[in-house]
């Protein structure tokens, strides 16, 4: 094994978050990149996108060669801390997808990630990995007058477009406290991260991928990637990085590296979620504009996470902003005003991590067939499902089937660069300040916010 990977032990890993922490595959890293290499693939990112892009390759054609190479270990970042949704949802709303592309290209994007919420749970089921998916929908709670008139206007709206089937609940039905009513989406299951991202990164080594972890990639170039450890030659090169990509220099603009940071509680008793009224699968959140996000894990504890931590000058990710606690103190605030029923239930896990923003808030999934260069992101935190159906698009434009996905209108879309510093640090810590300032506006107004109307644009509304 190289060196460089004895400066991390598995006992390290395990600290990342409470999904590493409790996923059954040993986190001692693989070797490292020791000396020049040549493959027909190399993917940079060991994350979900890179994973998920080696799988349907070897699908379209398992004579590839591929080569993984990965800083950490494979789900180390987002892939394997996030909030456990595999959901429908894409950054940009139906509303917004039917303005840039219009009507049939928007529903096609819908129906596909619809469909890529049960792709995850077949590929998981057929290759024999046990990853905790159920697929028990989202509710997202109305608290409020205003949040229930936004409920009601988004069901409708899905409605008119005739592809998602969202539901409205009422009150009755919903066990949030001061719930009015509820939508439910039912295109989401509830699954363990960091089950998928391990048991994805073995499935694929058994296939003939190899992983190179504790490998930093320095630069890439066409057909051609530099890392701490040798050359690496290939004919295509898939950057599969999403937040981390601030830190090469060829993506250091294209993405903004945006902190969302978690909890986990002790188990609850079973008598405890029939009075909250959350079922085995079934994922939460509600209308604030603030974002939050909850699951009940297939082990009975609340995992709940929000936005809200700043982004750091220069697109900085270190391993310190993973843990905010003024963060965690709010999270866990919340979740007992969401939830009285929790009591003084303990806190168990604490973390955070670095999701990905493209400017436009636009995931994409592109390919130049003339540099060999095919990238994906941009998930703003809705990559579970996301980077699936970016594996299947990717290996789909390098190995060149004909494809329906290879036409749909996140292929090739190019979005704008961030502004350098210090407009990038003034604008992003700007936009969580205009949602804390939008939730508060609408608590004490009792309308729709303005700040949020001004906001919308610009978050892909």
């Amino acid at each position: 094994m190289d060196s460089r990977n004895l400066l991390k032990t598995e006992a390290d890993y395990r600290g990342v978050s409470f999904w590493h922490d409790t996923v059954p595959d040993s986190l001692a890293p693989r070797p490292s990149l020791g000396e020049e290499l040549s493959v027909d693939i190399a993917i940079i990112g060991g994350g979900l996108t890179g994973l998920w892009t080696a799988w349907y390759l070897l699908e379209r054609d398992p004579s590839l060669s591929i080569a993984v190479l990965e800083k950490e270990i494979a789900g180390f970042g987002a892939s394997g801390r996030n909030g456990g949704w595999c959901s429908a949802l894409f950054p940009r709303s139906t509303a917004s997808l039917e303005k840039l592309h219009g009507r049939e290209q928007a529903l096609r994007m819908r129906r596909e990630m619809i469909d890529t919420v049960d792709e995850v749970g077949r590929v998981a089921a057929s290759a024999g990995f046990d990853i905790d998916f159920v697929r028990g929908g989202t509710i997202a709670y109305a608290r409020s007058a205003t949040q229930l008139a936004t409920a009601r206007a988004e069901v409708a709206e899905a409605e008119s477009y005739g592809v998602d089937a969202l539901e409205f609940w009422g009150a009755e039905r919903v066990g949030a406290s001061g719930a009015l009513g509820a939508s439910f989406d039912p295109a989401c299951a509830r699954l363990h991260p960091a089950k998928l991202v391990r048991g994805l990164a073995r499935a694929v080594e058994t296939r003939g991928v190899t992983i190179y972890e504790g490998t930093e990639v320095l630069d890439y170039s066409p057909r051609r990637v530099r890392t701490e450890g040798g050359m690496v030659t290939a004919d295509t090169v898939v950057v599969a990085l999403e937040g981390y990509g601030a830190s090469l220099a060829q993506t250091h603009r294209s993405v903004l590296p945006l902190y969302s940071l978690m909890i986990a509680t002790d188990p609850l008793p079973d008598a405890i979620w029939d009075e909250i009224g959350l079922a085995h699968g079934q994922t939460f959140s509600d209308y604030r504009h603030l974002l939050i996000y909850g699951q009940r894990t297939a082990d009975n504890r609340f995992a709940f996470g929000g936005r809200g931590a700043r982004y750091h000058w220069g697109s900085a990710i270190r391993a310190e902003y993973d843990r905010v606690p003024a963060v965690f103190d709010h999270l866990r605030r919340t979740l007992g005003e969401l939830f009285p029923a929790i009591g003084n239930v303990s806190v168990s896990h604490r973390w955070g991590g670095p999701l990905g923003v493209a400017r436009d808030w636009h995931a994409s999934a592109s390919y130049e067939k003339t540099t060999g260069i095919a990238t994906a992101g941009g998930y703003v935190g809705d990559g579970l499902s996301t980077t699936n159906l970016a594996g299947r698009t990717l290996a789909d434009l390098i190995t060149e089937p004909t494809s329906d996905l290879a036409t749909l209108p996140w292929v090739n879309h190019r979005s704008p660069s961030w502004e350098p510093e210090p407009l990038r640090f003034v604008g992003a810590n700007a936009g969580l300040v205009a949602m804390s300032v939008a939730d508060q506006e609408e608590r004490v107004t009792g309308r729709a916010s303005l700040a949020a109307r001004l906001m919308g644009p610009l978050t892909g509304h």
